[in-house]
C-alpha cells in the first residue's frame, strides 16, 4: 500500500471527526476542491470509493492516529 501524505492524513483525521470538505478547507487552509482531491487520492490508496470506507480501512490498518491532533 503507497503511504498517506501528510495532507492525505489531515484530511482524513478531519473527515474521521465528521468535518465537510469545505470545514478540512478552512481548518487546513485549502479550497474545497483540494480536501476533495486529497480525499479522493486517499480512497485509491487504500482502495474504497467513500470517506467512511477509508476512516474504517484506515482504523484497521492502523495509519489513522485519532490522538494526533488532541
Amino acid at each position: 500500500m503507497t503511504p498517506l501524505t501528510v495532507r492525505e492524513h489531515d484530511c482524513l483525521y478531519w473527515a474521521s471527526q465528521g468535518k465537510t470538505s469545505w470545514e478540512m478547507g478552512q481548518i487546513l487552509g485549502i479550497t474545497e476542491r483540494t480536501a476533495n482531491f486529497h480525499i479522493a487520492n486517499l480512497c485509491g490508496k487504500l482502495g474504497v470509493s467513500s470517506r467512511q470506507a477509508a476512516i474504517t480501512q484506515a482504523l484497521q490498518h492502523k495509519l489513522l492516529d485519532l490522538d494526533k491532533f488532541t
